[in-house]
């Protein structure tokens, strides 16, 4: 008789997943950008990072962040991006080039886009990413995301108030999950030695110049604190929209506070800056779960921020930052004095926060809850 040979378990395939999102390198590109670079090691997933070209995914400094990806071993594509028809033309032709078993479909209008591309091309399973609690949903927009969510396998909103946003939008509630942004925590493993009392009592708030930050309610906070003897330095490091800029910069003098406010632009070592600052404030409209909290958190910076859907479910008021009404420059004020005259209270917060960030917000741990996602599909 011949000795039987040893039993074999033969390794499953792996899923090659697409994920879609905006050459922009917004905050919804990052999380795609770190899922995909999580995922190349993964022994089930094969991660594609397709972008949809932009006016700044041309910008050199982009464009060299895009090679960095390709010399990691990523497959980068870029599609047009100047038409709506014509990114799903040409998107539609990717995928049934590439033949992906699931699109992951990130942002807004992206992921109305890459469905529709991923169906026109057969692709198994279509996946949304919602990162925003507030989006620009027309009649007829909501109308095509209500008619995609019908052929999607999920829809995944990045924190559990964009999940709601979801459902209060019309979207099938038992096809929603909310998976929690990550960061990587390695940029900021020297926070526990810069403690509080060690930093400079600043300011600083990293958020791009757009519509939907608010940075001025921010700069009339400070001429609130200035009448009650206190001028912290405010640092502001971020990109964004030239005009929304300008209208800050102009907002900053008309109030006196030119020698007190110092616009960074663009910042090359975010974590050096935030682990050098005892707090970190976002002032914000609305948002899906911001990245640059979850670094100032990550940084250990004592954290205040307005109190909209994304944020109230990443700070826990009084525990782990504070939290103040939107819009309001006199509550922000009252809170950065609380901070500005207590630095025990900020040491303790930051602290708080920092541990909160390490449990909850690490970029392995979010790509394990969308790997479970999209193996179970």
């Amino acid at each position: 008789m011949l000795p039987s040979s040893p039993s074999t378990t033969a390794t499953p395939p792996r899923r090659r997943v697409l994920h879609f999102v905006t050459g922009g390198f917004s905050g919804a590109t990052q999380v795609a950008v770190d899922l995909c670079l999580a995922q190349l090691h993964s022994e089930r997933i094969e991660p594609i990072l397709v972008l949809r070209r932009k006016q700044r995914t041309e910008n050199p400094t982009k464009l060299d962040r895009i090679q960095a990806l390709r010399d990691q071993g990523l497959p980068v594509y870029l599609v047009p991006g100047w038409a709506h028809l014509v990114t799903v033309w040409a998107l539609r032709r990717l995928c049934e080039r590439l033949r992906p078993d699931v699109v992951v479909a990130h942002g807004f209008p992206e992921h109305l886009l890459g469905r529709r591309a991923g169906r026109l091309a057969g692709v198994p399973a279509l996946v949304q990413v919602e990162h925003n609690s507030r989006e620009r949903y027309t009649p007829c927009r909501r109308a095509q995301a209500r008619r995609l969510s019908a052929v999607s396998a999920r829809l995944v909103g990045v924190s559990e108030g964009v999940r709601r946003r979801l459902v209060e939008l019309g979207m099938p509630e038992e096809k929603t999950v909310a998976i929690p942004n990550g960061i990587r925590l390695e940029r900021f493993a020297a926070a526990d030695a810069h403690p509080a009392s060690g930093r400079e009592p600043g300011i600083v708030m990293s958020a791009r110049f757009a519509r939907q930050k608010d940075p001025q309610t921010l700069i009339r906070a400070l001429a609130v604190l200035r009448e009650r003897g206190l001028q912290p330095v405010l640092q502001l490091a971020g990109g964004g929209k030239a005009s929304y800029r300008r209208a800050t910069e102009r907002l900053t003098r008309r109030l006196g506070l030119d020698g007190q406010v110092r616009f960074l632009g663009h910042h090359g070592d975010v974590p050096g800056l935030l682990m050098s600052q005892r707090i970190f404030v976002l002032s914000t409209h609305w948002e899906g779960m911001p990245l640059a909290l979850l670094e100032a958190m990550a940084a250990g910076c004592a954290c205040v921020a307005s109190l909209v859907p994304g944020v109230e479910g990443v700070l826990e008021d009084g525990r782990t930052g504070l939290l103040v009404p939107e819009a309001d420059p006199v509550a922000l004020a009252d809170a950065l004095e609380r901070l500005l005259r207590d630095p025990e209270l900020a040491g303790r917060l930051g602290a708080a926060a920092r541990a909160r960030a390490i449990e909850e917000h690490e970029v392995d741990l979010m790509m394990r809850r969308y790997e479970a996602l999209l193996l179970s599909l």
